[in-house]
């Protein structure tokens, strides 16, 4: 066996581990000390982080005119972050319910640091409507309070479905991933020597003792909880895409944008999970548990939802030549050759060309390589995201509307912010809490011990 294909590439677990070694393994990399990595690491994440506090401190203080948009484009950086990071939350939410419900073995490993991912993912894309708001303090005019002349929220209006979508995401998103985390927190309670951590680890155990009673509860909570979140994967990004259909504007107003949306969410999403748990199983010594395989799927299915956003783009091509719409027709005639072409032929060439190589099976078992494919496709996701916003603004119906948007310095710290944002609540959260389910992972090593013998170990 060459490097490129180690034995553990055809198992989702590799061999030799326990119930002992597992549980040590995971649990000991919350329990020992910080790293000097992990102390770097953190603070570049928390100084991208204030520049976030500072960009949102200076936009609150004099408006969204300091960014770059105007009329026609209403829309450009804050909506293509928002769109993108609800997009990257996909993955954790599909990886947890639908191949938990289809009994795909091969999620445990990857499936908590994913759930994790979602989350901080939709807290990051959930201030930027807020902020693009104008008078964020009004947000609660979106809300469905009642008062008497009935004239909040509109239920017409693309915002009020995002509030409704997103936030129920991202409540079924948290209670999810906690209640999965239960049997975690008890172990971490029981093996910490600090007096605070245990305090703090027992209250959020809620009591776990592992008694039958307790663990059949638990599966039934976690598979009905399974159950509501799967159709959230289909119906919160069909939701922001329907924001983009409800309007005429040339390039949005498509029957497409909901089902298209969602597998370009599911593609950046992937993408992520193989960001994170490539430096991961490098970093933290987790090769066993995040094995070859794992990468592998993940590839195969970016290559299925690479293709489903592949035949997007042919779509809407297509109906822009078969509607005989002649603003169709030079709404995308200008996104291929007009001003910000470039852009096209660059998310074209990252989320088109560049998941084709996963079909060479080298480059899907290849880490590192991997690892910076993800990267592309995480661009060329942003940058359609980019095209969609910007490019279909830009030209409005009449000529004397059109204008040309460039991001100002304050649009790029927003967007750097953001990204501190997650990356500081994901460090985090891998300091305090266990990046892999030891509790599943542990049902694996029991159910592949062989026939007669005892899992060794507490």
């Amino acid at each position: 066996m060459s490097a490129v294909h180690p034995p553990s590439s055809e198992s989702v677990l590799a061999p030799g581990h326990t119930y002992a070694s597992v549980t040590d393994k995971i649990l000991g990399l919350v329990l020992r000390r910080p790293t000097p990595l992990w102390l770097t690491c953190l603070a570049l994440s928390a100084a991208l982080l204030a520049l976030l506090g500072i960009a949102i401190t200076w936009l609150l203080y004099r408006g969204v005119g300091i960014w770059g948009i105007n009329i026609p484009v209403a829309w450009g950086f804050a909506i293509t972050n928002f769109v993108w990071w609800i997009g990257i939350g996909h993955a954790g939410t599909f990886i947890s319910a639908f191949l938990l419900l289809l009994k795909q073995e091969w999620r445990t490993s990857i499936n908590r640091f994913a759930e994790a991912m979602t989350i901080f993912a939709v807290m990051c894309a959930g201030m930027f409507p807020l902020l693009h708001l104008g008078r964020p303090w009004f947000f609660y005019w979106l809300l469905p309070y009642p008062n008497v002349m009935w004239l909040w929220p509109q239920f017409r209006s693309p915002l009020v479905w995002d509030v409704f979508a997103v936030s129920t995401y991202f409540t079924i998103s948290v209670v999810f991933w906690y209640v999965g985390l239960i049997p975690d927190l008890a172990a971490l309670r029981d093996g910490t020597t600090r007096w605070g951590r245990r305090v703090v680890y027992g209250t959020l155990a809620l009591g776990w003792r592992g008694s039958a009673a307790h663990w059949q509860r638990y599966h039934k909570a976690y598979m009905l909880l399974a159950g509501l979140a799967a159709p959230l994967v289909i119906s919160v990004h069909s939701v922001v895409g329907m924001d983009f259909s409800g309007g005429i504007v040339p390039g949005w107003h498509s029957t497409i944008f909901p089902p298209y949306f969602v597998g370009g969410a599911i593609f950046s999403g992937f993408a992520m999970v193989v960001t994170l748990a490539v430096p991961l199983r490098y970093f933290f010594g987790l090769q066993d548990f995040i094995t070859i395989k794992h990468l592998s799927n993940c590839a195969k299915l970016m290559i299925v939802t690479g293709s489903i956003v592949a035949y997007g783009y042919m779509m809407e091509a297509f109906m822009a030549w078969y509607s005989d719409d002649r603003y169709e027709a030079y709404m995308m005639a200008d996104r291929a050759l007009g001003h910000y072409g470039w852009a096209f032929w660059c998310l074209i060439a990252c989320n088109v060309c560049t998941p084709q190589l996963y079909w060479i099976r080298r480059v899907r078992e290849t880490p590192w390589i991997t690892f910076l494919l993800s990267l592309v496709i995480q661009f060329g996701m942003w940058m359609e995201r980019f095209v969609i916003v910007v490019q279909s603004l830009h030209r409005d119906y009449p000529p004397s509307k059109w204008e040309m948007y460039y991001p100002t310095v304050w649009d790029v710290a927003t967007l750097l912010g953001s990204i501190g944002l997650f990356c500081t609540l994901f460090y985090l959260f891998v300091r305090y809490f266990p990046v892999i389910a030891v509790s599943e992972l542990r049902e694996l090593v029991k159910e592949k011990a062989p026939e007669g013998s005892a899992p060794v170990g507490v």
